[in-house]
């Protein structure tokens, strides 16, 4: 009897291990793993949707004194760049009557470049779909061919493009860590983990409860101060130059932000997440396919210095039809 029950129980435990393997693979464009989203299967704006008019006015009452705070840095020439990517600006004078007007010619990466706001058309993951064929799905399930499948890229995204994001003013927290470790900065390649957000948000008098849904929440790595050595800073290419990679979260923080259902992350670094990656996760993977936008190379060292650990906070990602990111200048206000 003992052996006939453990042979029906392994007989057990294989069929539904291949029940399970089964459902891996029998995504279609109506149901998946990340899909269709709780805002519904059209919805192209992920959780900005949960800035709402409420979370809004809850959040103009944060600021007491009127201190403002740039968040960003200042486009430029000599900024980093994450691999090649070209910045060229020029300033055209004309005649106009009695007067001279001024105008600019700018070629360049609108979204991906400084200060940069990550849209869901910005990166997707590969699956496996029911009928066998390998594609690119995005948030909500969208697919490469609905992005491009038309206009094949030209004059942007035919879905998800970063118009569809809504305007992001609600209560902003800033998760210290370099100030946790007691650091200026994080070495390069260090991982925040959640015992590191945990440590952080205990010493500024917080918890883990205290990050609400529809929160902003920016992570201090104290990276910024590099932001002058592109070298070091970020060129793409870890081991090259001063390269050694950047410090930033990974897939254990990342999953504790799509719980607690926040509206953005923020990072003053490249990438948000830690680089080289440790594993075979990806954050951009995880927090884009799952409704949360991005933003990357933030300046959050004065914020740090005046302890501004809650704040209302402004980004307003630029309507630019079809742009999978854009430029932004966010602000926060105590």
């Amino acid at each position: 009897m003992i052996a006939n029950t453990s042979v029906a129980s392994l007989v057990l435990v294989v069929a539904l291990g291949a029940i399970a393997s089964s459902s891996a693979v029998a995504q279609t464009r109506e149901k998946g793993p990340w899909w269709p989203s709780k805002y519904g299967p059209a919805d192209q704006a992920g959780n900005t949707n949960t800035v709402t008019p409420q979370k809004i006015l809850e959040a103009l009452t944060i600021a007491k004194t009127g201190k403002t705070y740039e968040l960003g840095h200042v486009y430029e020439p000599n900024m980093p760049q994450y691999g090649v990517r070209p910045y060229y600006l020029q300033s055209i004078r004309r005649d106009a009557g009695a007067g001279v007007v001024y105008t600019e010619y700018f070629t360049g990466f609108i979204g991906q470049m400084g200060t940069q706001f990550d849209g869901f058309g910005h990166q997707g993951r590969k699956v496996r779909m029911a009928d066998g064929s390998e594609q690119a799905v995005y948030y909500n399930g969208f697919t490469e061919q609905e992005l491009t499948g038309k206009n094949r890229g030209q004059g942007g995204l035919e879905v998800l493009g970063v118009e569809h994001m809504k305007p992001i003013i609600t209560r902003g927290i800033l998760i210290d860590v370099a100030g946790y470790k007691g650091v200026p900065t994080l070495p390069a390649a260090y991982e925040v983990t959640m015992a590191d957000v945990r440590g952080a948000l205990a010493r500024q008098g917080m918890s883990e409860a205290s990050v609400r849904e529809g929160d902003a929440v920016l992570f201090n790595l104290g990276w910024s101060a590099n932001f002058g050595n592109p070298s070091k800073y970020n060129d793409s290419f870890v081991g090259k130059g001063e390269n050694k990679g950047s410090p930033g979260i990974y897939a254990e923080v990342g999953k504790w932000l799509i719980e607690r259902q926040v509206s953005m992350v923020g990072a003053d670094n490249c990438c948000v997440e830690v680089r080289p990656t440790p594993g075979t996760s990806n954050v951009h993977y995880d927090l884009l396919t799952a409704g949360v936008p991005m933003l990357e190379n933030m300046a959050l060292r004065e914020l740090a210095q005046d302890r501004a650990y809650e704040f209302l906070f402004l980004t307003l990602p630029e309507r630019i039809k079809g742009a999978s990111g854009s430029p932004v200048r966010p602000i926060a206000i105590r």
